[in-house]
């Protein structure tokens, strides 16, 4: 794949602080990229400097191979922007809300009715065309929103925080929906508090922290980079002291802890291998006869990706 975005040593200042320290990134054509951090890492800023919303000190960012800065129109045409927070014009239909951003953008009026039609499909909104845009709930106006940055084909869409404030049952469908449109052939940047969310949608993930990129890559690479053991979790019957030390002699095994959880006690193993030596491992216990009960290893997710990446610093 292609780079359709580049950013190089971006950095912007807002008098004494600075808001994006030197910030180098790509994104590919066709991925979905996840943008995170803590309040006040500069997520924001960075996204509104792409889509031309804000000048950037120092850097550059290439969008399509055009210049944001010397380029604004060009870039603005290839995307599509949902702010955190944006106003919906409550007085107007669903479908009048959409028509009026289609003559924003210049499409003409005999595509508009068809466009208008195929996206509230796509949003599923087709069944609420005819109804004020303040009836609807948070979740639908989501929709709504995500049906506007796509009224003129944009091939990017930069999205801030797009499942704020929905309920769980929104957030999924919302997933869903972001999905249905990376199918359609749509390079995606989203920033989001909601990690789960960003796990289980992107390709890869940024994280971002006091303005500056503190790692990036897929979930597992950042996994790997964090965390490079892998960690299992082992219970028996009894005699658990025994494969305690029988397990701290075995090849690949770093530590051995012997832990309660309630009324639970398993020994949590630091392993470094692959899986058919995770295999060898469990084999190996059974042969020795110890009365394994449970055998799992601990999944890694991008709640702990981050809290080991962070330090928890807003400038």
């Amino acid at each position: 794949m292609s780079s359709i975005i580049e950013i190089k040593e971006l950095t912007k200042r807002f008098g004494k602080r600075i808001a994006v320290n030197n910030v180098d990134f790509n994104i590919q054509r066709g991925e979905i990229f996840g943008l995170v951090g803590p309040n006040g890492a500069g997520k924001t800023t960075a996204m509104r400097m792409l889509v031309t919303l804000l000048k950037p000190d120092k850097g550059e960012i290439l969008v399509g191979g055009y210049s944001a800065q010397k380029n604004p129109n060009d870039v603005r045409r290839l995307l599509g922007f949902m702010p955190d927070s944006f106003g919906v014009y409550g007085d107007m239909t669903v479908n009048e809300y959409l028509d009026f951003f289609g003559a924003c953008y210049k499409v003409h009026p005999h595509q508009r009715a068809q466009l208008i039609s195929e996206l509230l499909d796509l949003v599923d909104l087709g069944h609420r065309r005819d109804d004020m845009v303040d009836t609807l709930s948070t979740g639908l106006k989501q929709r709504l929103g995500l049906a506007r940055v796509l009224i003129h084909d944009p091939n990017i869409l930069v999205l801030d925080e797009p499942a704020s404030g929905l309920d769980p049952r929104a957030r999924v469908e919302i997933r869903e929906l972001l999905l249905e449109i990376a199918r359609l052939g749509k390079t995606i940047l989203f920033s989001s508090h909601i990690l789960a969310d960003v796990g289980e949608l992107c390709s890869r993930v940024g994280i971002i922290e006091d303005g500056k990129v503190v790692a990036i890559g897929t979930l597992q690479q950042l996994s790997e980079r964090v965390m490079p053991h892998r960690q299992l979790h082992i219970g028996l019957l009894e005699r658990k002291e025994e494969a305690q030390a029988a397990l701290a002699s075995m090849q690949g095994v770093n530590e051995v802890r012997l832990l309660e959880d309630g009324k639970r006690v398993f020994l949590e193993v630091d392993f470094v291998g692959g899986d058919e030596d995770i295999h060898s491992l469990l084999a190996s216990l059974l042969q020795q006869g110890f009365p394994v009960i449970h055998f799992s290893e601990e999944t890694k997710n991008l709640e702990e990706v981050f809290m080991r990446t962070t330090k928890g610093i807003v400038s």
